[in-house]
């Protein structure tokens, strides 16, 4: 049976991955400071192992992304993937501000009352840039970072500064269109036959979830992330860089920038992968992975 959090989309996965991860999902209530009530946090836990890994999922997104990946990773590892604060399934309140720093609190306080131990911390796209950011901020909490095509080295776009009433709400309900949920997917996949019913209900579940239009409009009108260009000295973890070489999303120039700013890392080429390695090539993600939490310390 799946959750009751879940919007009635769910009912219409056929895949045995998606189907499986999807009946994992729990939520729990969460304190932070961010307000005196905790926050309804979704996320899903496998596995046991010396080393936690914690995944991020990317923008506009949830915890399915990692339906291939996590339960592989769980047969080495304890392994917790959790929906970001404004984004997946996790509790949206109507009071709080959704930017980088809100996500940040929410997430430490996912880490202290969940793991408590340094992590292997997993970004994909806009994910990596919460874990760079996670990782500057609570270094403690942070053994080793891996980057999956993440973003994190734009400036915040100009065109923030256009949502507004009534732009917002259309930008937004565009985006809230099955069809154009699968045209995303279809730019993000470099093999367009993986993009099946299943792939456009996992990238489109969580848009059943109250207030994601509200939550998308005032993160996407602070402008995201930006880049942590000069930040990335600060990075001292050992960091893994993976990226699909055929991202057709972010290109293939920012993998090399992110090796020559962050001083402790490797760069691994995915072949035959688009803005979602972790999608498209698990079993290759998964092996790279392994080997880099075993023996994490890059060599330029």
């Amino acid at each position: 049976m799946y959750p009751s959090f879940l919007p009635p989309l769910v009912n219409q996965l056929t895949e045995h991955a998606a189907i499986d991860f999807a009946k994992s999902l729990q939520q729990e209530a969460i304190a932070t400071p961010l307000r005196s009530e905790p926050i309804l946090t979704s996320f899903t836990q496998a596995g046991s192992g010396a080393l936690p890994i914690l995944l991020v999922h990317g923008f506009d997104s949830s915890v399915l992304e990692y339906r291939y990946l996590m339960p592989k990773l769980a047969e080495h590892h304890e392994v917790w993937a959790v929906d970001l604060l404004s984004f997946g399934f996790t509790e949206r309140p109507a009071e709080l501000a959704f930017n980088p720093e809100t996500i940040r609190t929410h997430l430490y306080s996912f880490w202290q009352q969940k793991i408590n131990r340094p992590v292997l911390i997993i970004g994909a796209s806009m994910g990596g840039a919460v874990a760079l950011d996670f990782a500057l901020e609570y270094p403690d909490a942070v053994a080793q970072i891996a980057l999956l095509d993440s973003a994190g080295l734009a400036p915040k776009p100009f065109s923030r500064f256009l949502m507004v009433p009534p732009i917002d709400r259309w930008a937004t309900q565009f985006l809230g269109s099955m069809n154009v949920r699968r045209k995303i997917c279809l730019s993000a996949y470099y093999d367009k036959s993986r993009v099946n019913e299943d792939a456009v209900l996992c990238g489109a579940m969580h848009l059943g979830c109250d207030r994601w239009q509200e939550t998308l409009i005032a993160f996407t009108k602070g402008g995201g992330y930006g880049s942590f260009y000069p930040r990335l000295q600060g990075i001292t973890q050992p960091t893994l860089i993976l990226w699909g070489k055929q991202d057709a999303i972010l290109g293939t120039k920012d993998p090399l920038k992110f090796k020559q700013g962050i001083a402790n890392s490797i760069l691994e080429w995915i072949p035959d992968a688009g803005h979602l390695p972790h999608v498209e090539q698990t079993d290759l993600v998964l092996e790279k992975i392994l080997a880099f939490s075993t023996t994490p310390v890059a060599v330029r």
